[in-house]
């Protein structure tokens, strides 16, 4: 029996995790049209935190692959993605993006642009969550429209590393690449690779040798 047992079990972990697989996908579709969000394509692993305000603005492009849990990236600090869009803000995902247990928080604007790969447990917010004022973040409703926000814009064919946070006011230039765990609190420009807290300057990518042309 004992002999058996490892092909029982990987079965029946195979058919446990098909059947849940596509009950996720129905929870996902179920989320994502209960918060008015323009999507196509998805897949999904695991059921993702959707919050968008009733004037807010959310659009997914096609081949959208999100992953929140432990199966779809054994990366560490997993949790489910969070996209949350206030009233009068927007989240804007391009075509053939990725990301795992990734939390993004929009006030104002987020626009993601095509080809991103956005690494586990990363953070993009275009907010500061509260006021500078100490006198105002005393008060809870002062505070919560008291913040300093800015758009975030993410290129094309962008890669951001694991655990890493991008703040408000930030650019992201096409093909750039972001350090593991970097805190990014300054504008990157095309085809480099930025990384630390806070994030500095590291290489240009073509120094590799790499093709960076769109064309």
């Amino acid at each position: 029996m004992k002999k058996y047992f490892p092909v029982i079990f990987k079965t029946f972990r195979f058919i446990s995790r098909y059947i849940k697989s596509k009950l996720q996908y129905i929870a996902c579709r179920i989320i994502l049209d209960g918060n008015n969000v323009d999507y196509k394509k998805i897949v999904t692993n695991g059921i993702p935190f959707v919050s968008v305000a009733q004037k807010g603005k959310c659009v997914i492009g096609d081949n959208f692959f999100i992953n929140n849990n432990l199966r779809g990236n054994p990366i560490g600090r997993v949790q489910r993605c969070i996209l949350f869009v206030d009233n009068g803000a927007e989240l804007i995902i391009g075509n053939n993006v990725g990301m795992s247990s990734t939390a993004l928080v929009a006030k104002t604007s987020i626009h993601i642009g095509d080809n991103v790969k956005i690494g586990g447990g990363v953070c993009i917010y275009d907010t500061d969550f509260h006021s500078l004022d100490p006198e105002i973040r005393k008060d809870k409703t002062l505070d919560r429209v008291n913040t300093n926000n800015k758009p975030v814009v993410i290129g094309d064919n962008v890669f951001i590393g694991a655990h890493s946070t991008i703040l408000k006011g930030v650019t992201v230039g096409n093909n750039s690449i972001i350090g593991a765990c970097s805190v990014v609190t300054k504008s990157i420009p095309e085809n480099e690779i930025w990384g630390g807290n806070p994030a500095k300057f590291m290489k240009k990518i073509v120094e590799y040798g790499y093709n960076t042309s769109m064309s």
